[in-house]
């Protein structure tokens, strides 16, 4: 399900259990979600690695940068030839070059994996974002 708007898209696509049902490339549990969300600064993807289970290959990026964020679950990562351990809670950066693969432990892993070209970023939260005073959302006091 889809909702659009002149300033947002929302999407639901139901609970991350089911993520093994969506397929990339003969990957099952992976979802890429930047075309159904129209994003244009970065792409973005849910994931779930069954429990035991690796991703079959080591890759790396030509521009993009990519942050790991571990939802449920635990695992091992690799990032050019050094091993270390994820879990519910880990974020990990990895540049482009860096040549990456991870594995799933005892229990599915789900973690969410945001692409974006490497030193876009021209600022931050704080200097980008601003308060608009004159409009309130419904469960906000007047």
């Amino acid at each position: 399900m889809t909702e659009q708007a002149k300033n947002f898209t929302a999407a639901h696509i139901g609970p991350l259990e089911g993520l093994l049902n969506h397929d990339f490339r003969g990957l099952k549990g992976k979802y890429f979600i930047g075309g159904e969300l129209g994003l244009t600064g970065c792409e973005a993807s849910l994931n779930r690695l069954p429990a035991g289970k690796a991703m079959p290959f080591v890759h790396a990026h030509k521009k993009n940068e990519e942050l790991y964020i571990v939802l449920r679950g635990s695992g091992t990562f690799f990032v050019d030839g050094d091993e270390f351990p994820i879990r519910e809670g880990s974020l990990v950066r990895v540049a482009p070059q860096g040549e990456r693969s991870w594995k799933a432990g005892d229990e599915d892993l789900y973690f969410i994996c945001i692409q974006a070209k490497e030193n876009s970023l021209s600022q931050a939260t704080l200097e980008d974002g601003f308060r608009i005073p004159t409009t309130k959302a419904s469960w906000m006091a007047e």
